[in-house]
């Protein structure tokens, strides 16, 4: 008798046992069925199959009768699932998550229908080809070094921005793809432009399949199919795009691999860097990592030898890197005062605007924080609007109303003080919309748009915003981070950042590394297509901290030295990538309960720590309120698991939640292996 162990599509820990009848002896590892599970069918994968005389399982002291299988879903072959279980194994045990529910994102959204769909407009530009560019010596150079040996190797690709990291990750696409090979191109959902695209159309025509989630879920069913039956080569895509089962995959490129939104925040709190390189290990093929800002975590990881670090250190052709300027806010504002400038904006800032415009050049101003203001607040007694359901001061949009970012909380903005009666509201800081409406009054001819997650709500507003920058149809882009990444404008000049500061004080060991990376990623996008006989383009970097290090070692377009000054500080501190951390938030709509069961959570952990002598290197911190202390009407506590031994935090922490009988069902324990956010 056969029986099968299953990942079925619910929240249980490990695989379920199930007899095969005999009319469906030909399942075989891989293979899609259905079964009965409580009083429901259920999808599930077959990890395992094994041979037995009898069809009870024993389990602590009770006999159970197996199930059978119900059914096969024979769209999907065995064969094209097999490849990738040993993978989804290694995350459901990494990140401590239901293996069924990870298998489950192996599949397309929809079913498969057999006639293709029309779209209306393709995702995938239709665009003349090119032939590939000659290849500059450093990008030869690399070139050869990954191409020699494609088996299974991390290289880390640094190079600064404008420097031809794409063309090396085309010409090593192409040459998978004439051996016969596929290739996937992973980018955070950030950096997935219209422009990226239709670079890669260029060269490969139509053999690209493309994976996000600003396209139907009948559009990524199709391109799901079209690059797993063979149609297409190159699968494109943000970070689930990996769940998609390629057959003989033989290159991954994570490209802007610092960046946080390669960290799911959302049920499986995986890292799509991380399970990447996994994913090359376990299918035997190259991994490239590429950036003009490496995270810490890779950076150190080439140090030791771990990954092989190969470097562009010039921008292509004649390219030089852009002039940067900057300006003390705490000097400045008085003058910006006299002038009848908000505080944000400099004479310096100002007068190079007014120079780049004559000048026929396009300008891009970066604020990294939408709506009219942060927050509004009564000068007579000090009260600030909160959300009801969220530990987070309402933000200000269209003079009109107030809103949370966090649960989209709505109420109308009323002048008159609710508090004292008396006063009235004002706005304090300052958001991209508040810039838009200062820049229209300065510059009343310039054409001005704004990109932030107010006014880009598709794939056709980004695609339109960039399509009207290529065409100079807009004089001034005014953006959040939307703006920073992948985009490529030959007649964008000036960037100035407003107040680069924001970032820096965040409560979160990684602030300082985020805003360097964030500052030398806006700054790259100036002046690209400079040359080296020409006035090179402007950075304008606004702050009230200029000696802040983030700020100084991007004065000097200094990576190298800035992650030996910050992993120094992490190094004496065990902090990643030195040590490994395990967070725990629980949350409930109940204080009491939230605040009963941390405290527990961290009865549970000393109380392990202290009965095993192996586990003296934990390090347990907490519990604590998150600094952000209620969500949607959660109160949220965090507890901290923390070590230089890395592999012995994941025993740690299996050995801690074996039995979560403990926590009722209103109180919600939520596990984030290797957090990219602490708030």
């Amino acid at each position: 008798m056969k029986i099968a162990k299953i990942a079925v599509e619910a929240p249980l820990k490990t695989l379920l046992s199930y007899i095969i009848p005999e009319e469906l002896q030909f399942i075989e590892i891989g293979s899609i069925v259905s079964v009965p599970l409580g009083r429901r069918q259920a999808r599930g994968v077959v990890f395992e199959i094994n041979t037995t005389v009898s069809e009870k399982i024993e389990k602590d002291d009770n006999s159970f009768q197996l199930k059978e299988v119900s059914g096969i879903d024979q769209e999907y072959s065995a064969a094209m699932i097999k490849n990738y279980l040993p993978w989804i194994s290694w995350i459901a045990e990494y990140y401590f998550y239901p293996i069924g529910l990870v298998a489950s994102l192996l599949f397309p959204p929809l079913e498969k229908k057999a006639k293709k769909t029309s779209r209306k407009k393709s995702a995938i530009p239709l665009v003349e080809k090119e032939i590939p560019f000659k290849m500059n010596p450093e990008q030869e150079t690399i070139y050869q070094a990954i191409s020699q040996n494609m088996n299974f190797s991390v290289h880390l690709l640094y190079g600064i921005t404008g420097s031809g990291k794409t063309e090396v990750y085309l010409q090593l696409f192409d040459k998978i793809m004439q051996e016969g090979r596929k290739g996937l191109f992973l980018l955070p959902e950030i950096s997935l432009t219209p422009q990226l695209v239709s670079r890669f159309a260029k060269r490969f025509g139509d053999k690209l399949s493309l994976i996000h989630s600003q396209l139907t879920d009948r559009e990524r069913t199709q391109f799901w199919w079209d690059i797993v039956e063979g149609d297409k080569s190159i699968l494109i895509g943000a970070r689930s795009a990996m769940f998609c089962p390629i057959p003989n995959l033989g290159l991954i490129v994570v490209d802007e691999e610092h960046e946080a939104s390669f960290k799911q925040d959302e049920k499986l709190k995986y890292h799509g860097r991380d399970t990447a390189i996994m994913l090359g290990k376990f299918l035997n093929c190259p991994v490239i990592l590429g950036s003009a800002t490496p995270s810490f975590e890779s950076w150190q990881n080439g140090l030791q030898h771990k990954f092989q670090i190969h470097r562009l250190t010039k921008r292509v052709g004649t390219a030089v890197l852009p002039d940067v300027e900057v300006v003390d806010l705490k000097i400045s504002k008085d003058r910006s005062k006299e002038l009848g400038f908000p505080f944000w904006l400099s004479e310096s800032l100002f007068n190079e605007m007014q120079i780049h415009l004559e000048e026929g050049s396009q300008i891009a101003l970066f604020l990294n924080r939408r709506g009219m203001s942060q927050t509004v607040i009564c000068p007579a007694c000090g009260h600030t609007k909160e959300c009801p359901n969220c530990d987070i001061k309402l933000t200000l949009h269209a003079h009109n109303h107030l809103t949370c970012h966090y649960c989209d909380y709505h109420e109308s903005f009323k002048k008159k003080c609710s508090d004292c009666k008396e006063g009235e509201m004002e706005p304090l800081g300052v958001g991209t919309e508040a810039v838009e409406i200062e820049i229209k009054k300065q510059f009343p001819k310039a054409r001005i748009a704004r990109v932030d997650r107010d006014e880009i709500q598709n794939r056709l507003d980004m695609e339109s915003i960039i399509e009207k920058m290529e065409n100079h149809e807009i004089d001034i882009l005014i953006g959040t981070q939307m703006i920073s990444k992948g985009l490529d404008f030959p007649k964008l000049k000036l960037v100035g950042l407003l107040l680069a500061d924001i970032g820096f004080n965040m409560p979160d060991f990684r602030s300082g590394e985020k805003s360097f990376q964030l500052l030398t990623q806006m700054s790259g996008r100036s002046g690209r297509h400079v040359k080296e006989n020409e006035k090179p383009g402007k950075v304008i970097l606004q702050t009230f901290n200029p000696e802040n290090e983030s700020i100084q070692f991007a004065l000097q377009a200094n990576y190298e030295g800035y992650a030996e000054y910050d992993l120094n500080n992490r190094k004496m501190l065990d902090y990643p990538p030195f040590g490994k951390i395990i967070s725990f938030r629980i949350q409930s709509k109940h204080l009491d309960q939230a605040q009963q069961i941390a405290k527990k959570l961290a009865h549970r952990s000393f109380t392990l720590k202290d009965s095993n002598p192996k586990y003296e290197p934990i390090e347990i911190l907490g519990p604590a309120e998150s600094p952000i202390f209620k969500i949607r009407g959660d109160f949220r506590y965090q507890l901290l698991v923390k070590s230089k031994e890395k592999n012995l935090i994941n025993q740690f922490v299996r050995q801690l939640l074996h039995d979560e009988k403990w926590v009722p069902s209103t109180t919600r324990i939520i596990i984030d292996v290797d957090p990219q956010n602490l708030l």
